[in-house]
């Protein structure tokens, strides 16, 4: 597809294998609540590249370059791959606090647990 093409060369790595697969499958989840469990392609690139060149972010937060988010909450938590060092694991990046923690093992352990019954705060 050449919008996942385009969008790892704007933000300037590749997307982790399993959510490119699920990318050329479909573009993007909502989840429970019409949360956005997975971004759209489109969406990934704009908030990457909004966290890491907003000169305000980079003055109230830690750096993001190690992080990939591509989806939320839906209230203000957003949800990351690790690139740096590169790992299959899934971490929350939790906005009032700048936390970063792990959440899921991969793609398809987050996508279970987000899609669950129980609601959107099921990270918690």
């Amino acid at each position: 597809m050449a919008a996942l093409a385009d969008a790892e060369h704007r933000l300037g790595r590749g997307l982790p294998d399993d959510l490119r697969q699920l990318l050329l499958e479909c573009d993007g989840i909502i989840g429970h609540t019409a949360v956005d469990t997975v971004w759209s392609v489109e969406q990934i690139v704009a908030q990457n590249l909004l966290f890491r060149t907003d000169s305000s972010f980079a003055q109230l937060y830690m750096s993001f370059d190690a992080l990939l988010f591509f989806g939320d909450n839906g209230g203000g938590d957003q949800f990351a791959f690790v690139q740096t060092p590169q790992r299959p694991d899934i971490f929350v990046w939790e906005h009032e606090t700048d936390s970063r923690r792990w959440v899921a093992g991969d793609l398809r352990d987050y996508l279970g647990r987000s899609l669950a019954e129980g609601g959107d705060a099921w990270y918690q």
